[in-house]
């Protein structure tokens, strides 16, 4: 089972497809350190996020509990606050961190709304280079705004050697705006598929299966269907700042508070029966990273087959079709 940790509302970003920095959690409002020990251990893939988490002072103690409990602990972070990112990775360097960048220079500025963001985010990177972390890399949230960066952006990614994720806007309560959209969706699916490519040339499997994940975001961002069931709620919980348990950052449909209850009360629970029961027939079609790989570990075999279908035809000189 994998888990997201939001630890708080506050951001010190001003992203544009992302309005909870309007919204910030008051620090009296978030939970205490000591209350993640009631999750449980042997956790799958445990993502520490926000809001921006470093604004949280007390992350190094939230580190500290949850890196027990997880076969992979991962801070998603803006990497603004280098010196403090820095000191965590030092006592923690087998973390996975991924820093958001929107683009090149510029383009990222522009979107995240953070003055000199870029900069900051590559004084990060180096940092936690040198303090030995090794799973370490990059994320975008790919829109009409930086659609035109993104090959170039892989490139100066893997120029660093460094790992690349991706994500498409999405409108829900944990983003605060429900006017997301492409505009362009021709031009930002045609940035797709040349990034689709750039992974199945790799010689990185792990690529290979990115591929695949983008495939997903073509299917969004173009109105089709999902292409597997989503598993939120079984493979996966988020819980908030206040300590809600809910199955993902889509639907506000709280299983329980870890406050009043033990995690095994909340997750077998009627609350979480009823959340399941929804999230089986939820048509929001949502293909984001926390819900995405857990269904495609259900379905291995098919994307396995389709990015090797796709690998035939790169080498006999074809384009990725989009329809497959």
């Amino acid at each position: 089972m994998d888990a997201a940790i939001i630890t708080t509302y506050r951001c010190n970003a001003r992203c544009r497809m992302c309005k909870t920095w309007k919204f910030p959690t008051k620090v009296s409002e978030e939970f205490e350190p000591e209350l993640l020990r009631k999750l449980p251990d042997g956790l799958g893939r445990v993502n520490i996020t926000g809001g921006e988490p470093l604004m949280r002072k007390d992350l190094p103690e939230i580190v500290d509990i949850l890196a027990p409990k997880a076969r992979r602990l991962e801070i998603s972070t803006n990497g603004y606050f280098t010196d403090r990112l820095v000191a965590i990775a030092r006592r923690h360097p087998d973390l996975t961190i991924r820093i958001s960048i929107e683009g090149l220079e510029e383009t990222n500025d522009a979107v995240r709304g953070i003055h000199d963001g870029f900069h900051h985010a590559i004084r990060s990177f180096r940092g936690l280079r040198d303090a030995g972390v090794e799973d370490l890399g990059f994320a975008v949230t790919i829109q009409d705004d930086n659609a035109h960066d993104l090959l170039n952006l892989y490139e100066f990614v893997s120029a660093h050697d460094a790992e690349f994720a991706q994500a498409v806007p999405h409108n829900s309560y944990y983003f605060h705006t429900d006017d997301n959209e492409i505009r362009d969706v021709e031009a930002v699916q045609a940035a797709l598929r040349d990034l689709i490519e750039a992974f199945l040339r790799s010689r990185r499997p792990k690529e290979w299966f990115r591929a695949y994940l983008n495939r997903g975001l073509v299917d969004y961002v173009g109105g089709a269907e999902r292409r597997f069931t989503c598993t939120a709620a079984t493979d996966i919980f988020f819980l908030d700042p206040s300590g809600e348990v809910y199955p993902c950052n889509g639907w506000d449909l709280s299983m329980g508070n870890l406050n009043d209850s033990s995690f095994d009360e909340i997750w077998s629970g009627e609350g979480a029966e009823a959340v399941r029961a929804q999230v089986a027939s939820c048509d929001r079609r949502c293909w984001m990273t926390g819900t995405a790989v857990p269904a495609m570990k259900h379905h291995l075999p098919a994307v396995a087959w389709w990015v090797a279908r796709n690998k035939v035809r790169l080498a006999l000189g074809k384009r990725v079709d989009l329809a497959d």
